[in-house]
């Protein structure tokens, strides 16, 4: 008998439903049938895949708001975020539906004879799922690697697998293979750490904590697996003097708060001009005040609440270190709900302007030139985005080039395009995903050299 996990709306404290934990028998199982399965799926004509995908993509696209109503329940996301993110798989398996006719290879010139290189798709890949974007991540991931030719096994976070189930079962309906693409719910020390052991599955996609990461691409060193890893980050959103601060102050708040901050791209360090920081944090306040921390089902809900009381808990802590300047507010009674937060930092060694919060929490602090804003942006050990406000195209251009961060923004906070490539510096990762060439990273190159005697 399985044991089960009960899934919890954060929004009620309700239970929703219970769901099966697969044990380390059956992690076992559906790898072996993703293995059995590989062949075919890796040899199914080019233009068959891709059809296959497009309509996959176009089932989805049938059941949006079932599964934003799931995600809506499961992971307390607002109605408008997760109709956005149930899309957002669409829209991934429909931009890489193009990738199977055009993997490409290479003709290389040599002499006596011709030289070709093949993208050979990888076998099983593993592709680890966080908690606060369960349908995008996990389409980032499945989306690409399928196209290659590889079959997927993929574990949601426990915490929030529901529309990761109801995708794998939607993948079915629509014509794509058993085996090819298999959901298994389970624990991180029990499925997660299997995708890392065991000798099947030859890539480890994995969206999480920087220190799971570093133990998941130590543990696939031991069979020299691929991996990809994107991580923590604590990003900086810097805003010059010259920029436009009613505009700045206006989007700080979404480029924190949503999804309740957690969010490994959340700008939760603002670095303001020194000259124009009194009038940013004033324009700020207002900001934060209407921010819309209302019931998740609702329309018009800006910010739902954090995932669990261990999260709530874990960015009480570090609120009560420090001194708050204003804040938002946020429903009382049941659910996990935290009001979104400003602090006002003055030294760089605060934890709360070191490490990621992952809540609703952001500290303000000011600089005095360009290059002292690059600086305190670079001091962290986290690189993954950022935003930059000014009107000054060169310092835009130089100070894009400065920050050590793999996804910046220049007067806006957008982080994630599907056909552009997102993943992270330093210690928020490891590869690109997304973007044109992420199937690549899904396949190795064969070189092959035909001789013309």
């Amino acid at each position: 008998m399985s044991a089960t996990y009960t899934v919890v709306n954060p929004a009620t404290e309700q239970a929703v439903t219970d769901v099966a934990m697969a044990s380390l028998a059956e992690a076992d199982a559906a790898i072996e049938r993703a293995a059995e399965a590989y062949p075919a799926w890796r040899d199914t004509a080019p233009g068959e895949r891709a059809r296959l995908l497009r309509r996959f993509a176009a089932v989805v696209d049938e059941h949006i708001p079932e599964l934003a109503e799931l995600e809506v329940r499961n992971s307390g996301h607002t109605w408008g975020n997760a109709t956005w993110e149930a899309g957002n798989v669409r829209d991934v398996l429909n931009y890489y539906s193009a990738a199977p006719e055009r993997l490409t290879g290479h003709q290389i010139p040599v002499a006596g004879g011709i030289n070709v290189t093949f993208h050979e798709p990888l076998g099983v890949v593993g592709i680890i799922v966080p908690w606060n974007f369960p349908m995008p991540i996990a389409g980032w991931g499945f989306g690409p690697a399928l196209a290659a030719g590889n079959t997927v096994v993929l574990k949601p976070a426990e915490l929030t697998p529901l529309t990761a189930i109801r995708l794998a079962e939607l993948a079915l309906e629509a014509g794509i293979p058993e085996g090819v693409f298999t959901v298994v719910p389970g624990k991180g020390s029990v499925v997660g750490e299997r995708f890392v052991t065991h000798p099947l599955v030859r890539k480890v996609c994995f969206t999480g904590s920087t220190d799971v990461g570093k133990k998941i691409m130590a543990g696939c060193a031991d069979q020299v697996k691929r991996v990809t890893l994107e991580l923590g980050g604590k990003s900086a959103n810097i805003v010059f003097a010259d920029a436009d601060l009613a505009k700045a102050a206006a989007a700080a708040p979404s480029a924190v708060f949503d999804n309740a901050g957690q969010d490994c791209c959340a700008r939760s360090r603002i670095l303001v001009q020194r000259s124009a920081y009194d009038e940013f944090v004033s324009l700020l306040q207002p900001a934060v005040a209407g921010v819309k921390v209302i019931d998740p089902s609702d329309r018009s809900s800006e910010m739902g609440p954090l995932i669990s009381a261990a999260q709530k808990a874990a960015v009480q802590g570090f609120v009560d270190e420090v001194e708050v300047a204003f804040a938002g507010v946020a429903p009382q009674g049941p659910g996990y709900w935290f009001a979104p937060t400003v602090v006002l930092a003055d030294d760089p060694q605060q934890r709360i302007w070191r490490e990621e919060v992952f809540g609703p929490v952001v500290a303000v602090m000011p600089f005095d030139d360009e290059a002292h804003a690059v600086e305190l942006a670079n001091d962290t050990e986290f690189g993954l985005s950022g935003s930059i406000y000014t009107r000054d195209v060169g310092r835009a251009l130089r100070v894009s080039r400065g920050v050590e961060a793999g996804n910046l923004s220049v007067n806006s906070h957008s982080s994630v395009r599907y056909w552009t490539p997102f993943g992270g510096f330093k210690q928020s990762g490891l590869g690109r995903e997304l973007g044109p060439d992420a199937p690549h990273s899904f396949t190795e190159v064969k070189n092959v050299f035909i001789s013309n005697d």
